[in-house]
């Protein structure tokens, strides 16, 4: 959690605590959504680098590097989350994530949490659009055909990083 992330979560606290009624139940649901993103969006990228980890050692000269606050368009929105990149030579797999965190940032639309992109450089139609929703028992990640995104699809997207 950024700086800014840290700030930002005290004040709304503060508010709450300060607030009564319909704003500071609106304050109590931010702040377990956010809770929650966190949470899954920190599960991605742990996911990703975990398999990025099992492929280093096969393939030293594969690199990780990882940038946050990191911002990026979904739609007429600005997500603000991370973005982590897997390089092995010119292939590049790029994984940014995250959600619209203040009004100015715009909405998130069909009910999610937060947004993931994955992207290969040079190869725009082997990425993925993703949405962290709420599920029956847990929140999940889907894949644009509404399927649960799970960690095989993330290797797969390691199996087109890694293919010559």
């Amino acid at each position: 959690m950024t700086e800014l992330d840290r700030v930002w979560s005290k004040m709304l606290e503060d508010a709450g605590t300060r607030s009564s009624g319909d704003v500071a139940e609106y304050l109590r649901l931010k702040a377990t959504n956010d809770a929650i993103r966190t949470a899954g969006v920190g599960w991605l990228f742990d996911t990703m680098i975990e398999i990025a980890g099992r492929e280093m050692r096969a393939r030293p000269h594969l690199n990780v590097e990882i940038v946050e606050p990191h911002s990026f368009k979904h739609g007429n929105s600005n997500m603000v989350g991370r973005l982590v990149s897997f390089r092995l030579g010119v292939r590049c797999l790029t994984v940014e994530a995250g959600w619209a965190r203040t009004p100015s940032d715009g909405i998130m639309r069909n009910g999610s949490l937060a947004v993931a992109r994955l992207s290969h450089f040079g190869k725009p139609k082997h990425g993925s659009e993703l949405r962290f929703v709420h599920g029956e028992d847990l929140p999940n990640w889907l894949d644009s055909s509404g399927n649960v995104a799970d960690p095989t699809l993330f290797e797969e997207h390691f199996t087109i990083l890694l293919s010559d």
